[in-house]
Order: structure tokens, then C-alpha cells, then sequence
């Protein structure tokens, strides 16, 4: 049992899957439960996926949690057609994984994550690598979990490069922009993983035919779902020559933050007109000495991705 605990809050395609083997495998920390939220695929879905993905991982003593299915400011959620194209209608590469044994847990993801919040404090870590509307919802109905929180790291925004939903907008981000902004402008103390790094940290089919060459259900499984995703790469930014690991990096810095360096930064997020989903500084808290935000700008990728193939490739050894 290690003294850290994490908490995952995801729309679980493809990233957020590996997101799930990077926390699985770390040794230094414990999953003690996954939120479900909408994006890549609608909640429902979400939850499902990850309790396969944890069944695939041998992790069947982590619960899984449903989230709120839309954001704060919709009654519905129709998932992209570009996501469909990057994670497969499935979310995980239409690659087909046993039926749990595991059921979704009756309690809401929002309770559950202020719930340990309080019996946790300082020692919990929290990433969501999803829109950010569980977390405003649990900030709105408990405050004082934003003081108490040890970790809040998120997949999300862009500041010094495009968005890849709009000019300005990263996905996450553009899903819920209002929740985002609620978020940012909290006391909470939050990283921001963007696209500022994980566009620098790729993975490629040379990684995937290792686990392939495991001859394990989970090393063949993993290469199946991440070739997908790879293909996909290939299609929608074929610059690239790989695929990002966008989710995976967020858990990645939230347990080792020297694999970045980053800036402190007051933060607000756009969340009306042509720049909607736009994380950028606020110009009523520039001058501010305390920041509340802290955005990864480099990144070690070659330290961070041996670090990922280590945890990664002894877990799909065991499994």
C-alpha cells in the first residue's frame, strides 16, 4: 500500500486507457477508484471501458464511478464524429475485451471524489484527463475540498500552441468551457498538462510491437488498441509520425513533475464568443504574487517515455 492515492477522472478512449496501465503500474501509488465522464464516448461507456481495461490489468479491486453525463450548461452530450475516428465507436480502437466481472459502483463520481478528498486530504492526486465538469460540480457542492486536495493535475488547454478543436481550444477544455473557467479561477491549486507537451510525447508502432512480442493477452490487446489510434494519427496529423500520449503524460507529471518545467500562471478560460475553450492568463490576476495555476511549457520526453515503457511493459508481462 503506498501512502499516495489517485483518483482518474476520464472519458475512456484510447489515452485515457494507457492513462489507466500508467497509474496501475506505477509503483508508487495507489488507483482507488476512476470517474467516468463524457467526451470520447458517452459516459456509460466510459465507465464500461474502464472497468474492462482494469480487468485486462489484473486491477479488479479499483471501483469505477459514474460521472455527470453532459456539461453544466446542456441537458444532452452526442460525441464528436472526430472522436469517433481517432478511439473508434467504442472508445477503445473497436478492439473487443471480456465483459467484467466488476458492476459500476451505485455512489456518483462527484460524491465519491469529495468523500476523498476528506478521508485522504494532502496524500490524494487528482487527474482528470476529460472536460472538467465532475471536478467544478464537486468544487460547487463541497468548497472546501479545493484547499484539502494534495494534487489536481489535468490533461487540458493549450497556451503556447493551437488548440486542436479550434484555433484556441483544446478539446477537453472545449467540451465545458464554463466548468473549466470555474476550475481555473478556484483557490484550487492546479497543473495543466496540454498540448504544450503532449504533442512532443509520441509513441509509435516500434512500442507497440513490444508489447505485441510479450505474447500476453494484455501486451497483444494494448498493441491492438494503441495501433488504432496510431492509424488514426497517421490520417488526422500525419506530421506528427506517431501517436501523443496526451492522458498517460498528465499522470505521468502528476506523480514526478521534474519530467516538466513549467510556468505559474493565474489562468481564466474563455467560455463565450470565437475563442470559447481559450486557457490564457488573467489580466485582473497578472500582477498577483500567489498563482494558483502551473502550466507544463517542456517536456523530457525521452526520460518520461522510458519511464512509461517500464511501467507499462512489466505490467503486461504479469497479465
Amino acid at each position: 500500500m503506498a501512502k499516495r492515492k489517485m483518483i482518474l477522472d476520464l472519458d475512456t478512449g484510447i489515452d485515457d486507457a494507457m492513462a489507466i496501465a500508467y497509474a496501475v503500474g506505477a509503483p508508487d501509488v495507489d488507483l482507488i477508484g476512476i470517474i467516468s465522464s463524457y467526451g470520447n464516448v458517452v459516459v456509460q461507456q466510459a465507465a464500461h471501458n474502464s472497468l474492462q481495461i482494469l480487468a485486462l490489468l489484473g486491477a479488479t479491486n479499483v471501483p469505477v464511478y459514474v460521472g455527470e453525463p453532459h456539461s453544466s450548461t446542456t441537458e444532452h452530450f452526442d460525441v464528436m464524429t472526430i472522436s469517433q475516428q481517432i478511439h473508434g465507436k467504442n472508445g477503445i480502437g473497436e478492439v473487443k475485451l471480456p465483459e467484467p466481472d466488476r458492476q459500476i459502483e451505485s455512489q456518483s463520481g462527484v460524491d465519491f471524489l469529495i468523500d476523498a478528498v476528506h478521508q485522504y486530504g494532502a496524500d490524494l492526486t487528482l487527474v482528470p484527463t476529460g472536460p472538467l465538469t465532475n471536478l467544478a460540480a464537486a468544487l460547487k457542492k463541497s468548497p472546501d475540498i479545493a484547499s484539502q486536495i494534495g494534487n489536481v493535475t489535468i490533461m487540458g488547454g493549450a497556451l503556447t500552441v493551437p488548440g486542436n478543436v479550434s484555433h484556441y481550444a483544446e478539446a477537453n477544455i472545449n467540451q465545458d468551457a464554463e466548468a473549466a473557467n470555474a476550475v481555473f479561477t478556484s483557490n484550487l491549486k492546479l497543473t495543466m498538462v496540454g498540448l504544450d507537451v503532449t504533442l512532443r510525447t509520441l509513441l509509435t508502432k516500434h512500442e507497440t510491437g513490444q508489447w505485441r512480442d510479450l505474447k500476453t493477452t494484455a501486451g497483444e490487446k494494448f498493441a491492438d488498441i494503441v495501433d488504432y489510434y496510431i492509424a488514426a494519427y497517421d490520417i488526422t496529423s500525419p506530421d506528427l509520425h506517431g501517436c501523443a500520449l496526451h492522458d498517460p503524460l498528465a499522470v505521468g507529471v502528476a506523480l514526478d513533475p521534474s519530467f516538466v518545467t513549467t510556468l505559474g500562471l493565474n489562468m481564466y478560460v474563455q467560455d463565450s464568443g470565437e475563442d470559447y475553450g481559450r486557457t490564457i492568463g488573467d489580466p485582473a490576476r497578472l500582477a498577483d504574487p500567489e498563482t494558483n495555476v502551473t502550466v507544463a511549457l517542456t517536456v523530457d520526453k525521452d526520460r518520461y517515455l522510458k519511464t512509461f515503457m517500464s511501467y507499462l511493459t512489466t505490467l503486461f508481462k504479469q497479465h
